[in-house]
C-alpha cells in the first residue's frame, strides 16, 4: 500500500496504449475539457471503472440472492448515494444507471469544468490557470486544484477569492456578464 505521506498513483495506463481511435479520442477529451495531459483523462477512467466495478459486483450478488438486503443494500445505497451528491447521478436511480455513466460525467464534475461553466472565465485553460493561481475559491476557501470534484452543494459556491485581484469587477480578465434587460440596443434608444 505504501507510505500514506507519499504520492499514489491514481490512474492506470491504457493495456494498448496505440489504437488510433483510443487516441484520437483521448485527444479530443483532452482538448474539450483543457486537461494538462492524458493521465487525467486515465484517472477519471479510474474513478468511472471503480464505480462500475462495485455495482456490478453488488448487482451479481442482487442477481443470486434475488434482492440485496442487509450489508450489500448498504452498500448499494452509500455508492449511489455518493454519485448523487456529486451530481454524476439523478435522484431515484439504482445500480444499473451506473453503467451507463461515461466518463465526460466525472469530467463535467471537475472544478476546473464548473468554473468556465459558471462564466467565471473565458476558456477552460483559463479556468485551469485562474484555478491553479488561486483565483477561484469554493465558500471562500481557495482551492488551487483543478481536478477537484465539485459536489452540488458547492457548485453554487464557487466564486472568485475574496483577496483576489479578479475579485474587482472592472478587472480586464473577467469575462463580462450580459444582465438581462440591459443591451446595448436598449441603451441607444
Amino acid at each position: 500500500m505504501g507510505h500514506p505521506r507519499k504520492y499514489h498513483k491514481t490512474y492506470s495506463t491504457p493495456r494498448h496504449p496505440w489504437q488510433a481511435e483510443k487516441l484520437a479520442f483521448e485527444s479530443e477529451l483532452v482538448k474539450t475539457y483543457g486537461l494538462r495531459n492524458k493521465r487525467e483523462v486515465w484517472t477519471a477512467e479510474n474513478i468511472l471503472r471503480k464505480y462500475r466495478r462495485a455495482a456490478r459486483r453488488l448487482l451479481a450478488e442482487s442477481a443470486a440472492k434475488g434482492e440485496l438486503a442487509g450489508h450489500t443494500k448498504d452498500e448499494a445505497d452509500q455508492i449511489i448515494a455518493r454519485l448523487q451528491r456529486y451530481g454524476v447521478l439523478k435522484s431515484d436511480t439504482n445500480l444499473d444507471a451506473i453503467l451507463s455513466l461515461e466518463i465526460g460525467d466525472i469530467l463535467e464534475r471537475r472544478l476546473q469544468t464548473q468554473v468556465y461553466r459558471q462564466g467565471l472565465v473565458h476558456s477552460m485553460r483559463q479556468a485551469r490557470q485562474f484555478i491553479t493561481h488561486g483565483h477561484v475559491a469554493i465558500s471562500g476557501r481557495r482551492t488551487s486544484v483543478p481536478s477537484y470534484i465539485v459536489s452540488k452543494e458547492e457548485e453554487m459556491l464557487i466564486d472568485y477569492y475574496k483577496n483576489s485581484p479578479l475579485s474587482h469587477e472592472m478587472h480586464p480578465e473577467r469575462p463580462t456578464r450580459v444582465q438581462e434587460g440591459d443591451s446595448i440596443l436598449d441603451k441607444e434608444a
